[in-house]
């Protein structure tokens, strides 16, 4: 007796043309191009979640730079301050402060100058 595979052949089929929606043309339609592009797609997913952390590390420190030089300081000095001053907040609040909150981030620069 053969092996008749219509359900689960359809069923595999569906679950990889599910996953490529909205991409364009052959990319949505055409089994083998799907195959390919999905396998793709999850490289990229897997690489940029990597990518992601680091973008928002330089996003932070390049809004709490720019904060820090109107008051007076440079980044490296303003977070040499903050270890001298055993002030543990991470870059990205830090970054939300000088963003939402200017009097508290202004009284962490006060903090950290006093500190060097």
């Amino acid at each position: 007796m053969r092996v008749r595979r219509g359900a689960a052949r359809r069923k595999s089929k569906r679950r990889i043309f599910k996953r490529a929606k909205g991409f364009r043309g052959g990319r949505s339609k055409l089994l083998r191009t799907v195959k390919e592009t999905v396998l793709r797609a999850d490289v990229f997913a897997t690489r940029d979640r990597r990518t992601r952390k680091r973008d928002f590390r330089r996003l932070w420190i390049v809004r709490i730079n720019a904060a820090v030089r109107m008051r007076g300081l440079r980044y490296s000095e303003f977070i040499n301050g903050l270890k001298k001053a055993n002030i543990e907040l991470d870059r990205k609040s830090l970054a939300e402060m000088a963003v939402y909150d200017s009097v508290a981030f202004d009284r962490v620069v006060e903090l950290a100058k006093a500190a060097l």
